[in-house]
């Protein structure tokens, strides 16, 4: 049993705080006294936890703004708004502008556009007036300090608009704006002397006097005979969200839903048609519940079966009014009217037929009643409700998308909208509007604005009404004002502007505009905006005007679109059109120009001019596909590259074309087969971007996914390997590489199939090398642009600016490797590797050892007091150990070992590394090991056969490679251990007998190391029963020059997972992992000694939760050992200290399914002192920790990392050069917060690096500080004289433990007495692993009354000889009463009623 001492509290307190965590500034440690030192994991990116990129919070439903240095780590910088979109951005100076579609970015009301300061990290907003939708584009003027913006707006201006930086003011163009088409600028650049700008984009431009109103038609809207131009160009009702009722309904399932009748998306048939119940007549009532504006009904007949329905009539509600009906025969083209049992045809090449009521009628739902039909009864394949024209809400969930159209109408603003429910005095029905109130005083510019956006299936001639809620129902009619109302009719016209009072007490349908509509394509949209007028009537309620928005309702009139011509800027004429293309002087920014006249036309507005006729005109561009021009690149031989959407038949070009010798001509294969949406160029390399696979002709075999090179001067098309998996939707060029950002995941290997690397959104091209190489940060996510960012100071190389929608991201990505350095004010300095490790190797899943696993025994509900404790819990005679825990997981790319080599003939040092991974090496793939030189950066594999598997453990001794892990080499019979000839390049497939499992379990090697003790010996150690005939459990030494194995002692058992070495010389190793003495229970630390090849326990086994993964020695002394590794049932990690006297437990600030995977003792450039102290570890959601820093006190997260799926990562280790550096620091002394550490730390820093998984530190003192250390000041340390600690945090530690734990002897004979095979016997019982000594799992505080305790249980038994004092057994079960004190507690044995004080670690 185990005696515990009484002990001061103080020394309590300083012990736990060895459990707690900081989060801190990381100490800086010094990996240049390492020699080189390289990081290894399962991991494809990292960063340092103190980043901004950690603590940044990514959301993928935003964009993300991030800066790239020029090694190309990344930085987050900001956010937009959910849903918010960055497209574009450029500099003035020291100040980043960036734009798109938002409302907010960094937290900063900024509508659509903003500015950036790098040096504050501040975001602002650019005044009022600025562009009221999406921009696209950005072009930065810094000699005129002017920023253009170019998108899909109205104001201040059509398309564009200008910043001016020094007055701080919006304005439209000097011409006016772009209109016509979409009437929006995708592309803003500049000539090859940067003397004009390019506009690009879907716009029709004029020079003098031209008509440029131009009819579009939504071409998904299906033609029909039974159907009018008017008819068709009615919007239909969406109806998803009303009330629908069939009766009586089929009984099939396939045909009795009605809703599938509303937007059939398949041909008549089950799930695309109703049928009425056989035999039957039936009704198709509609309620909305809200007033509308109708039409007419929409009816498309069915014809399966011999079914269908021949006559019908159509009632209004809520007004129960049968409607006469307007429709052409779809027979005779003849128009027809109807009113009761109107005929639908049963011509079953008529899709559908339109029949439309006298005019718009008002109402909130309809009644069709089928009452004849052909064969079992009536049916429909198509239903709708036609609308007078078009509509949109001001409240956006009323804005549902119509059939056939591509958007909803839509609705957006500015200012603080509220929404209000409107009476509308039709029972059963809401109306809701949105209100804003504005001060008085407030200038249109900087109030409140509302846009509506409806979708118009087509142009025709319309009559708009605003309509507007009257104030008495609202009680507002003193805060009512009048507003100002602009319509954008499109199609090049120019905007109406309206004065509209919304002072009326009732309801009002105020038009605000007749004539011709030519929606945009192809969204088909047209816009109105609503805005507080210029001189508001009424003096307002308290100092405020209320604005209201309801809804705007578009009845066509005519679908004859006729109008007045109109210019760039709104003014009528007649003269030249020109599309998608447009030149402007930028010295003509400054004059008095307005329009485009004929004198401000250029040469090179011969392009637009040209693709205007080659498109065929207002006609051509109408009945194409929404056609753009998205990119425009200047040649300095004067070729003008112009890509985007659309096709030129009569040049059989395809989105590319270039501009050459006052003519636009195809490029070789006909252009591409997808949009080019970006356009760079590089010398006389043109690179593309866009959503292409080939060229028009297919002449590459589909190698131009997504992005593709173009050589100007020959004329050829060049693939980048075989392009990226998705679409590219921007490209930059910066320090000889094209740099790709798209909504791509992977570069492809070859053009089919779905092989290739890991890229997801962003990816680099060596122009000059012509190969993908590293793009240096780790990214998860699209990205939607990437720029320049503001120039470079002194020195600098320009960085740049991406944005997109980001999952992940961390400073570096890193493909399972990078080399570590110190760099710029002692922070770490990382070198990736400069290619990526590809997929997984392994031919076999690693097996864990088939070994009996720990199980709990069910705890005993009484004890016989008749039964000696001794024999009930006696150490077990064979031994059972816990398995060791399974290796972490390592999904490919994984680098799981490495070693540094210096090879004598050219001193040239590599790194081989070795894992689960691939690489490609010129066309030969090789697996498992790579040979990596920095200087070069290249890869290179080991000659001969590849490794098939998975390497754990790397060591050089010499000119020989030894390699241990789960692997075979094919064809050579080598398994789990093989070496290597450096020199020679070849395997040694002869004379090493192989390592053997036991019955059950596989082999795995997983320490390779030496010691300078033993010369041309390499021990290797892991999961084997023998090396040939060798019986050689767990670890085993190969003569590298005898070329034999040869047995480390005998007696051990089990399975061992790390090695490290104590002594000067090394001459003593320290085995951990799930290891026992024969005849011992399990150990879990071991040590043997070379001298005299014995092993011998370190310390008390049972001390220790679970197996050990790692182990390390501090600075030689094998008094001061660490060990980390996981509790018997894995529920935890731990990290424990040997102190030359007990195990202490230094606690677990790392989750439960922590892997602890290396120890290492690294030194530090700083003086460090104790942290300020939480309460757990909170790690933000971008990552998981992988390594930690420990200070003795402190827990400091140091890494996070990242796999290629975003998912955390984990680190393997740390390897360096240097075999032996030293740990001391000169001319400081490091003051702690803790006394402990104060003096620990005095001559010398030194810490434990925990890598994992988890990365900690540890502050020691060197060994010359023994000689200031009195051992009499100790006390009760009887085992001092023959084991005295090698520093003084060491022994104060040992006085301590054995003071809380009680004394533990490190037993070097192995002999065991009754009390050891107690403990035993505890431990085994099957109690709580995870109950800490401190009762931690318990509240600390008081028991409420003596009559009723808290339950317990005795962990250990304690003979209570003391007095006061509660003998236990145990299993006993206990009544706490008092439990104040942390280290002794007041308890009651329920069975004998006896009281006591007992230790409070001993009870659970």
């Amino acid at each position: 049993m185990r005696t515990p001492r009484r002990y001061p509290l103080s020394f309590l307190i300083t012990l736990l705080t060895f459990l707690n965590v900081a989060r801190a500034d990381a100490p800086l440690v010094d990996f240049d006294r390492m020699g080189t030192v390289g990081l290894i994991g399962a991991f494809a990116g990292l960063d340092f936890f103190n980043s901004s990129s950690v603590d940044f919070s990514f959301d993928p439903s935003s964009s993300t703004l991030l800066s790239r240095s020029a090694d190309g780590s990344l930085t987050p910088i900001a956010s937009t708004n959910t849903g918010g979109i960055v497209s574009a951005g450029c500099a003035i100076g020291n100040t980043y502008y960036v734009a798109g579609s938002f409302s907010s970015i960094h937290n900063v009301t900024a509508p659509n556009v903003a500015s950036y300061d790098p040096a504050s990290g501040a975001f602002s907003a650019l005044g009022a007036g600025g562009p009221n939708g999406r921009i696209s584009a950005l072009f930065c003027d810094s000699a005129h300090n002017k920023l253009w913006a170019g998108g899909q707006f109205s104001s201040p201006a059509s398309a564009l608009a200008v910043w001016d930086t020094k007055a701080s003011s919006w304005s439209a163009p000097p011409f006016g704006g772009l209109q016509g088409a979409s009437a929006e600028v995708l592309s803003i650049t500049t000539n090859a002397s940067q003397a004009s700008l390019f506009f690009a984009g879907s716009f029709i431009a004029n020079f003098g006097n031209a008509s440029v109103l131009n009819t579009t038609n939504n071409p998904n809207v299906p033609f029909s005979r039974g159907a009018t131009p008017f008819s068709s160009s009615l919007v239909p009702i969406p109806l998803e969200v009303a009330q629908i009722q069939g009766s009586p309904s089929s009984l099939d399932p396939s045909f009795n839903n009605i809703q599938n009748i509303l937007c059939p998306v398949g041909n008549d048939g089950p799930g695309q048609t109703w049928f009425a119940a056989d035999g039957n007549g039936a009704q198709i009532t509609i309620r909305t519940f809200q007033s509308i504006s109708a039409s007419g009904v929409r009816l498309g007949n069915t014809f399966l079966n011999g079914r269908g329905t021949t006559a019908f009539t159509v009632t209004s509600l809520p007004d129960n009014a049968v409607q006469q009906l307007h429709y052409v025969d779809p027979a005779t083209g003849q128009n027809q009217t109807c009113t009761i049992s109107c005929p639908l045809s049963t011509d079953a090449t008529v899709l559908y037929q339109d029949f439309t009521f006298n005019g718009a009628v008002s109402l909130t739902g309809v009644q069709v009643t089928l009452s004849q039909w052909l064969g079992p009864g009536p049916g429909l394949h198509l239903f709708q409700l036609l609308s007078s024209g078009a509509f949109a809400s001001a409240a956006n969930n009323k804005n549902d998308l119509s059939c056939f159209a591509p958007v909803p109408s839509n609705a957006t603003f500015t200012g603080n909208w509220t929404e209000l429910d409107a009476n509308t005095n039709i029972p059963a029905t809401t109306q809701v509007v949105l209100v804003s109130t504005v001060n008085v005083g407030t200038s249109p510019a900087n109030g409140p604005s509302f846009t509506w956006m409806p979708y118009v299936s087509a142009s025709g001639q319309y009559t708009i009404n605003l309509l507007i809620p009257g104030c008495t129902d609202f009680q507002d009619c003193a805060l009512r004002t009048s507003v100002q109302v602009s319509v954008f009719p499109g199609g090049g016209q120019a905007p109406t502007v309206t004065v509209v009072s919304q002072q009326n007490q009732n309801d009002v349908v105020q038009q605000i505009y007749n004539g011709p509509i030519v929606p945009s394509s192809p969204n088909f949209v047209m816009t109105v905006t609503m805005t507080l007028a210029n001189s508001p009537a009424g003096s307002g309620q308290n100092g405020q005007y209320r604005l209201v928005a309801d809804r705007i309702q578009l009845i066509l009139t005519s679908a004859n679109t006729t109008g007045t011509a109109f210019n760039g800027n709104g003014t009528a004429g007649n003269g030249k059109s020109s599309f998608g293309f447009l030149e402007w002087p930028l010295s003509l920014s400054s004059g008095a120009v307005t329009g485009l006249t004929n004198a401000s036309e250029t040469l090179l507005d011969v392009v637009g001019l040209s693709l205007f006729s080659a498109l065929g005109g207002n006609a051509g561009i109408a009945a194409a596909t929404g056609p753009a021009v998205a990119a425009v690149v200047h040649h300095p031989s004067g070729a003008i590259f112009i890509g985007g959407t659309f096709n030129l038949a009569t040049l059989n070009a395809s989105n590319i074309v270039v501009f050459n010798n006052s003519a636009l001509t195809a490029l070789s294969g006909g252009g591409l087969n997808g949009p080019v949406t970006s356009l760079a160029l590089y010398g006389g390399t043109l690179f593309l971007g866009g959503s292409f696979t080939d060229t028009d002709a297919n002449s590459t075999q589909g190698q131009l996914s997504g992005v593709a090179s173009y050589d100007v001067t020959h004329g050829q098309w060049s693939p980048l390997l075989a392009g990226v998996n998705g679409p590219v939707n921007s490209l930059d060029i910066d320090n000889g590489q094209v740099s790709i950002a798209g909504n791509f995941t992977l570069i492809k290997s070859a053009s089919s199939g779905s092989a290739g690397r890991e890229s997801p959104g962003l990816a680099l091209w060596n122009i000059s090398n012509g190969e993908w190489v590293d793009e240096g940060g780790f990214l998860r996510g699209t990205l939607s642009f990437i720029g320049n960012g503001t120039a470079p100071g002194k020195g600098q190389q320009q960085s740049q600016i991406l944005a997109g929608n980001i999952q992940s991201s961390l400073s570096f990505g890193a493909s399972g490797f990078v080399l570590l350095k110190n760099g710029n004010d002692g922070q770490p300095e990382v070198t990736p590797l400069s290619m990526q490790l590809g997929d997984d190797v392994s031919a076999f899943t690693t097996t864990t050892n088939s070994r009996r696993s720990y199980h709990p025994r069910t705890t005993t509900t009484w004890l016989s007091r008749y039964v000696a404790i001794p024999q009930l819990f006696a150490r077990q005679s064979t031994t059972t150990l816990a398995p060791l825990p399974p290796s972490p997981p390592a999904p490919a790319p994984a680098v799981l070992a490495g070693v540094f080599w210096t090879n004598t003939t050219n001193s040239e040092q590599v790194a081989i590394i070795g894992g689960n991974f691939t690489f490609t090496n010129g066309n030969t793939e090789s697996a498992g090991v790579a040979i990596y030189n920095p200087s070069t950066s290249m890869l290179t594999p080991l000659q001969g056969q590849a490794i098939n598997g998975t390497v754990r453990a790397l060591v050089v001794q010499d000119t020989l490679l030894f390699v241990g892990g789960e692997f075979t080499i094919p064809g050579t019979g080598i398994a789990n251990f093989a070496i290597y000839d450096l020199v020679h390049n070849a395997w040694e497939s002869s004379g090493v007998p192989a390592l053997q499992a036991t019955s059950g379990a596989s082999v795995v090697v997983r320490s390779l190391s030496v010691s300078s003790s033993k010369a041309n010996t390499v021990i290797v150690a892991g999961s084997f029963a023998q090396a040939g005939s060798l019986p050689c459990r767990a670890i085993c030494s190969w003569d590298a020059v005898g070329k034999q194995w040869n047995a480390l002692g005998n007696g051990i058992q089990g399975d061992i997972a790390s090695v490290a070495y104590a002594e000067s010389n090394q001459n003593v190793l320290i085995a951990g992992g799930s290891v026992t003495l024969s005849g011992s229970s399990s150990d879990n630390v071991l040590q043997f000694t070379f001298n005299n090849a014995t092993w011998s326990t370190v310390g008390d086994g049972l001390d220790l939760p679970g197996p050990v993964t790692a182990v390390t020695v501090n600075n030689g002394n094998w008094s001061s050992i660490f060990a980390a590794g996981r509790s018997v049932d894995g529920t935890s990690s731990f990290l424990a200290a040997w102190n030359g006297h007990v195990w202490i437990s230094q606690g677990s600030a790392f989750g439960g399914t922590s892997n602890v995977s290396q120890l290492a003792m690294v030194p530090l450039q700083n003086q460090h002192s104790a942290q300020g102290i939480i309460e757990g570890l909170v790690v933000p959601s971008s990552g998981q920790v992988s390594s930690m820093l420990f200070d003795g006190e402190t827990s400091i997260p140091y890494i996070v990392s990242a796999s290629t799926s975003g998912s955390p990562g984990s680190v393997a280790g740390i390897f360096n050069s240097l075999a032996n550096f030293s740990f001391a620091q000169h001319n400081f002394l490091a003051t702690g917060v803790v006394i402990l550490i104060s003096i620990a730390i005095a001559a010398g820093i030194v810490f434990l690096l925990v890598l994992l998984g988890i990365l900690w530190t540890l502050f020691s003192r060197r060994d010359e500080v023994i000689s200031k250390f009195d051992p009499a000041e100790v006390g009760d340390d009887d085992d001092s004289t023959q084991h005295r600690p090698s520093s003084l945090l060491a022994h104060i530690n040992a006085a301590t433990s054995a003071t809380i734990l009680g004394s533990k002897v490190h037993n070097v004979s192995g002999e065991k007495d009754v009390t050891a095979e107690a403990d035993a016997g505890a431990s085994s019982a099957g109690h709580d692993p995870l109950i800490g000594p401190d009762a931690s799992n318990y509240l600390r505080g008081g028991i409420v009354g003596d009559e009723t305790g808290r339950r317990a249980h005795a962990r250990y038994s304690f003979d209570g000889a003391g007095e006061g004092e509660l003998s236990l057994a145990v299993g006993q079960e206990l009544e706490v009463l008092d439990d104040h004190d942390p280290s002794w507690w007041y308890a009651r044995d329920v069975r004998s009623r006896k009281e006591g004080v007992i230790p409070a670690s001993y009870v659970y």
